[in-house]
């Protein structure tokens, strides 16, 4: 066990003056790599020891479940005597549901609600369309969830709403949010933008209910502030108390989520928000060399909306950033595996090496290279293990039985195993639920004791009922661990699983196994299906002595020994899209980008472009991206390409210009209509 006065000792001078300063709003600018998790974490423990409150009385907010198990057991082996974490710690979304638990009867819900997955909205959303004869192919539900949920983020319900057109697509998905956020009343179900929006909505609509938890919490703290949205801020600004104890961390220079919703202008503005606010910059950095981030620091000076800090960094100055130009991107991927052969693997874990892209397609040609000379990798991504089909149909069986009004967790398990219940029978329980104001429990049991099945279905589902009510009671007697088991015996699943013997099926299997190793972590039924509701993508096990793959979105957070950063290229990154759509903002939050994929480095780093690209089967010509240029000279060794060059193929070695106008064509990005020169020099 660590003493608070230990870990004050190993903190620098601007960390220890963060930690100690626990009154009034406090706003901690902690650039790359510069120990915030350790300052959020010490000021944590800090409060707690010094009386100032009890650990009940402190709000700590993060972004990743992940982040928050790890402050948890920090704290608990910082701190002395104390029995319990601090309660009040997790994400926007965790604690919102613990707030609805308690006041869901106040905004018109009931306690045991059901947090809908991404499928479940889906098929909630395609059910509307089909009711409302939009056509799910021209307008696809994932498009018109981005849509809700981009309004939810602004705070908006449907009746607060305000479209500029009438009669418009936006007017259509409008509609259909509407009709969406009834239905999921009906289900007594919330979707994860309706934890944050609801409970804002709770705040403003009960004021004692507020008062209650700003007079409870005497100190707010938030990671990552940077990456909050309009939504997230207004439900943190309702809950601060009267002494403004709040404290925020983050990088400004590190908010790279705008397309998730996330604003700037929350964490550039704190001080407007919060006058008299203390701003404390950390800005020695602990992660990389000096030649790193001294390139890392050039290149995000060229940014205009930033705070602004000087990183800096007691350790040696490190290998100088390699920049390598190469022909295509076959060979870019051919010339950073061996660079990774010849010299990399000798000196690094392959598990600290990374290579990081702008865009995911961008790993094929890495993936393809890495299996034909056989080095180990793995790509961030992929299916989620709660995603799995197999876990999705063993949480659907006991999400219903949590709670009757889960229509999505029965219409799933319907049919699993095959019961012979089609489309056409599914639809009439359906429209019989809707004319009578009942779930599809309900009206499943109504038009089984009226007998308007046949007699096959009304077997089926006779039996299906039998067991769910059966499964509701053994809840009471046995653990919920044990009850699956029992649900997945009973049901036939276990069965189907077995019977057919192959490798697929023996892996689904494994993951049933696994998830009821998972389930015994949690006290109860509840508090397991609130874990799978709220567990993330970046919550993931990593195994293998394997380079990583990842986009410089997913890499957030990390770091390793060595970081390849190829594709620089314009079009590519900056990415054209972004640019068409959002301008200078976009431009800024690109080479905010950048500069997360430069500071994952601790010892090296690779920047790379190609000239050309294949793309949809042809080649297209390339210029380097314009943030190339904008790297220091001194801290940059620019590699001439280890080919034979054309004629019109780049040269580090002569001055060159390149000039980029009107009538340029990158590679699949549409013209790019720029008017910029790019100088080499020697």
């Amino acid at each position: 066990m660590t003493s608070i006065k230990n870990l004050l000792d190993n903190l620098n001078n601007e960390q220890k003056k963060a930690v100690l300063n626990t009154d009034g709003p406090n706003l901690i600018v902690a650039g790359a790599g510069s120990g915030k998790t350790k300052v959020l974490t010490t000021k944590l423990a800090y409060i707690i020891n010094e009386k100032k409150a009890w650990s009940n009385q402190i709000l700590c907010v993060t972004f990743t479940n992940k982040a928050a198990k790890e402050m948890q057991n920090r704290v608990l082996n910082y701190l002395k005597g104390e029995s319990s974490a601090v309660p009040w710690l997790g994400t926007f979304h965790s604690i919102s549901v613990k707030f609805l638990r308690k006041h869901a009867e106040a905004i018109g819900f009931k306690s045991n609600f059901t947090i809908l997955d991404t499928d479940d909205q889906k098929k909630l959303v395609r059910r509307i369309c089909e009711a409302e004869n939009i056509d799910a192919k021209k307008i696809s539900p994932q498009f018109i969830l981005a849509l809700i949920d981009s309004w939810k983020n602004k705070g908006q319900l449907p009746d607060e709403v305000k479209l500029k057109k009438k009669n418009s697509l936006e007017d259509k998905i409008l509609k259909v949010y509407k009709i969406y956020q009834e239905k999921t009343k009906d289900l007594n179900a919330f979707d994860f933008g309706d934890l944050i929006l609801y409970t804002v909505h709770l705040f403003e609509k009960n004021k004692d209910i507020r008062e209650i938890y700003r007079n409870h919490f005497k100190y707010i703290l938030v990671d990552e502030y940077q990456d909050t949205n309009f939504i997230q801020n207004k439900w943190l600004n309702l809950i601060v108390n009267e002494k403004r104890n709040i404290c925020c961390v983050g990088d400004d220079d590190q908010s790279i989520y705008s397309w998730r919703g996330a604003e700037i202008k929350n964490f550039l503005t704190f001080d407007k928000i919060y006058p008299n606010c203390k701003v404390f910059k950390l800005e020695q950095n602990y992660r990389s060399t000096k030649n790193i981030l001294a390139t890392a620091s050039k290149l995000i000076s060229n940014n205009n909306s930033r705070v602004g800090k000087k990183l800096w960094s007691s350790s040696n100055e490190g290998e100088l950033v390699k920049l390598n130009c190469y022909r295509n991107g076959k060979e870019e991927a051919q010339g950073i595996s061996d660079i990774i052969e010849g010299n990399i693997k000798n000196k690094y874990s392959l598990n600290n090496v990374s290579i990081l892209v702008r865009a995911i397609y961008q790993t094929r040609e890495f993936e393809e290279r890495f299996l034909k000379i056989g080095i180990g990798y793995r790509v961030l991504g992929g299916i989620k293990f709660y995603e799995r089909a197999e876990i999705k149909d063993a949480v659907a069986y006991l999400r219903i039985i949590n709670q009757k009004f889960d229509d999505l967790a029965l219409e799933r398990v319907i049919n699993k195993p095959r019961k012979g219940v089609g489309e056409t029978t599914l639809k009439n329980i359906y429209e019989f639920a809707s004319k009578n104001n009942l779930c599809l429990e309900d009206s499943i049991r109504k038009l089984v004791e009226n007998n308007k099945f046949k007699p096959k279905i009304k077997t089926a589902f006779n039996n299906l009922i039998s067991l769910i009510d059966k499964w509701r009671n053994d809840l009471k007697l046995v653990k919920h661990f044990d009850l699956l088991k029992l649900v997945l015996d009973e049901s036939g699943y276990s069965s189907l699983l077995k019977d057919k013997k192959d490798l697929e099926n023996e892996n689904r299997l494994e993951n049933i196994k696994e998830l009821l190793r998972a389930m015994h972590d949690y006290d109860n039924l509840q508090n397991f299906l609130e874990h799978v509701a709220l567990a993330t993508s970046i919550d993931q096990e990593w195994e293998g002595e394997k380079v990583n793959l990842m986009t410089m979105h997913a890499a957030k957070g990390l770091e390793f020994d060595v970081v390849f950063l190829p594709g620089w290229e314009e079009g590519l990154f900056p990415h054209q899209k972004s640019l068409q759509e959002k301008g200078d903002f976009a431009l800024e939050e690109e080479r905010r980008l950048a500069y997360v994929g430069i500071t994952r480095a601790k010892k090296e780093a690779f920047l790379s472009f190609a000239l050309r690209r294949i793309y949809q089967g042809d080649w297209m010509d390339a210029v380097p991206s314009r943030f190339v240029n904008e790297l220091p000279d001194k801290n940059i060794e620019k590699n001439e390409m280890k080919f034979e060059k054309e004629k019109d193929d780049f040269d580090f070695n002569q001055d060159t210009e390149i000039e980029f106008g009107e009538e340029f064509r990158s590679p699949g990005w549409n013209r790019l209509k720029k008017n910029k020169l790019l100088r080499w020099k020697k």
